[in-house]
């Protein structure tokens, strides 16, 4: 079970915008994380190239958190993404992730959204 202030460490390094090495430092080896019903991602390897290439496909994420709930070894957080392309097209992502910890490393991750409301904001 993580601490509140692993939880928050985590927090922390994602709106600091460290994406890549929060995998590295925050998941465990053998982590899974998958989109809405899509099938899962296996293995911090497989997260860290996803969450490289999300990137490089973007201009500029700018995360905010907006809920974070610790019970025990189940953790939720709400986060806002204004993501900026690299054409300079800013969108809005709200979305909510379900993880599961095992001591203070993430073992599995749900990320909960609705793609159609991701839309160009001004």
């Amino acid at each position: 079970m993580p601490s509140r202030e692993r939880v928050q460490a985590f927090v922390d390094a994602v709106v600091a915008k460290d994406f890549v090495q929060s995998i590295r430092d925050f998941y465990a080896e053998d982590a899974t994380a998958r989109e809405n019903l899509q099938p899962p991602r296996v293995g911090r390897e497989a997260l860290i190239a996803h969450e490289t290439k999300t990137l490089l496909s973007m201009g500029k994420v700018e995360p905010h958190l907006t809920t974070l709930l610790v019970d025990g070894d189940r953790v939720v957080i709400g986060w806002r993404f204004d993501m900026t392309t690299h054409e300079g097209v800013t969108r809005r992502l709200d979305e909510l992730s379900l993880q599961t910890w095992r001591g203070d490393r993430i073992v599995t991750e749900r990320f909960f959204y609705d793609p159609g409301s991701i839309q160009p904001i001004a």
